[in-house]
């Protein structure tokens, strides 16, 4: 019989929790993990980290992961336009992603979009993963946990279950609860000369514009 995976609870975290996940991280594991739309797959943006979240997604070429961070002062090398800028200040931590140009290659394929050269980022406002991405000082990569062609996990019991289904016993399962029902995280491509939205979700185009009003289309 396969093992189960292994689970923490995270309604009380305590300190030892944190430590937990973040050693689990850094030996190049990957995690289960509740964010503020629903729960996620991820682990540290490494080469290795990258391939084998995108191996269990299935993700094709075309679709590189999203990276969680935790600030935008963090990813300060990447190219930010003022029109980002201002969409970051306002709306992080917060589920709006921003694509921006990368051209000094600071994230790995995978992450980074190999004919673009562009990555997804965010900051998450989740209690957990601010506290984990702030012990970790580093990005975390970031994709909705599900079974292909299921509806993402959106409690720690259905998570474990995805676990199970993937086969990934080595996958650990941060049990935030359930989670309320929400849009995905609204994503905004910030590497023209206007930012344009990519996916209307969470936060709604009349919001953006509010900040930003050239944001298209």
């Amino acid at each position: 019989m396969s093992p189960r995976p292994r689970s923490l609870d995270l309604r009380a975290p305590t300190d030892a929790t944190l430590v937990s996940v973040a050693d689990h991280l850094r030996s190049g594991g990957l995690v289960a993990y509740p964010t503020e739309t629903v729960y996620g797959l991820g682990g540290l943006v490494t080469a290795e980290a990258v391939a084998r979240v995108r191996a269990l997604k299935s993700r094709d070429r075309g679709k590189p992961l999203i990276a969680l961070v935790p600030s935008a002062a963090s990813v300060s090398d990447l190219r930010w336009t003022a029109e980002a800028r201002e969409l970051a200040r306002i709306f992080w931590p917060g589920a709006l992603t921003l694509v921006l140009e990368d051209p000094r290659g600071i994230f790995p394929a995978g992450v980074r979009d190999e004919d673009t050269h562009a990555v997804g980022v965010r900051v998450s406002p989740h209690p957990f993963v601010a506290r984990l991405m702030e012990t970790l000082d580093c990005p975390l990569t970031s994709t909705s946990l599900n079974a292909p062609g299921e509806p993402p996990a959106m409690s720690g019991v259905e998570a474990a279950a995805v676990v199970e289904q993937l086969g990934a016993h080595d996958v650990m399962v941060l049990d935030g609860g359930a989670l309320q029902a929400s849009l995905p995280s609204s994503v905004v491509d910030c590497t023209g000369p206007v930012p344009v939205v990519l996916r209307e979700g969470a936060v709604p185009k009349n919001r953006l514009r509010c900040a930003v009003p050239d944001v298209g289309p």
